[in-house]
């Protein structure tokens, strides 16, 4: 699943033992993951939703320490609680996030990060726990000694951690931190869709080293769904109209073959065998069933040949 390999020299040669894998992400993963940025943004609707995410056939879960300034985490907790304790064959993964008032992302931050996390959750460790969106620091200082890579990989030495990862948006800053080979598992979003290929360096570098891979957001954050209360972006983000040309293509093959253009996205990441698991948010107990009709239905093998058909996809919005 992932394999030990020494840190690259970004962090000095002294510190090379120091960041020797020690651990690894030892769980037969699903092919899907649920994820919950929209878990808490309802207030006292959404305890309904995390009760049924963990009840649901998805056995994996992935929140963050930031999502809904921490109610994504404390109704998960809620919901364990309410179930005696988390069953032994679900999981749930979360992230470490930058101080929510003075954005300091240092050491201290990721003790205190972790320690919310899990406090929340209800839960002595984690199976895996991931640097996330470290925007206000430099990859140097993420990695120095004391620094937030550090705690994470002695988290992972005493335990508390199964496996540590990064998760961002910003291609190259990802990149440079896989490049590091300080991490047992990457998560993309946004950037590996059946309309967007910007992360196919990402998982080529990740795949080089054994990592694990999460591709997350495969609907570009509503544009691929169905209906998008966002309006027309990508990605949070305003396409030009060629990208938008071309997801009217895609949506236009899909109603040639009676293909939902959601079910069309969401299997594009599952049929890729680079990706071990495709994280998609629900919002609602709603969207989670129709989770499980996009899972199970079958596209025809022909389909995937048609798209490739349409060529390559147009630059997306966003980096």
């Amino acid at each position: 699943m992932v394999s030990a390999t020494p840190a690259s020299g970004l962090a000095g040669a002294c510190r090379r033992a120091a960041w020797q894998h020690g651990g690894m992400l030892d769980i037969a993963l699903q092919p899907v993951t649920v994820g919950t940025s929209g878990l808490g943004k309802r207030p006292g609707a959404d305890a309904g939703l995390a009760r049924a995410i963990l009840s649901s056939r998805f056995h994996q879960a992935d929140t963050s320490n930031n999502y809904a300034d921490g109610e994504s985490e404390r109704l998960l907790g809620e919901a364990i609680r309410e179930l005696g304790g988390l069953p032994e064959d679900r999981v749930v993964f979360s992230k470490g996030d930058q101080d929510p008032v003075t954005g300091a992302f240092t050491g201290e931050r990721m003790k205190r990060s972790f320690e919310e996390s899990t406090g929340r959750l209800g839960l002595e460790t984690l199976p895996l726990y991931q640097l996330h969106d470290p925007y206000t620091i430099s990859v140097a200082q993420a990695m120095a000694p004391g620094g937030p890579v550090d705690v994470l990989v002695r988290l992972r030495e005493q335990g508390r951690i199964g496996a540590i990862g990064i998760a961002a948006g910003t291609r190259e800053l990802v990149e440079e931190y896989v490049k590091t080979d300080a991490f047992d598992v990457v998560l993309t979003h946004n950037r590996y869709t059946v309309v967007d290929r910007s992360a196919e360096r990402i998982i080529e570098l990740a795949t080089e080293r054994g990592m694990t891979v999460f591709n997350a957001a495969p609907f570009g954050a509503g544009i691929l769904a169905g209906d998008n209360f966002r309006g027309a972006t990508y990605g949070y983000s305003e396409p030009s109209p060629e990208f938008l040309a071309h997801v009217a293509a895609f949506r236009a093959l899909c109603a040639e073959w009676g293909v939902e253009p959601a079910t069309a996205a969401l299997h594009f990441s599952l049929r890729e065998p680079r990706i071990h698991t495709t994280v998609v948010g629900v919002n609602s107990v709603e969207r989670l069933h129709e989770l499980q009709g996009h899972v199970d239905a079958v596209v025809d093998v022909e389909f995937w040949a048609a798209l490739e058909a349409l060529g390559t996809p147009p630059a997306p919005p966003t980096d």
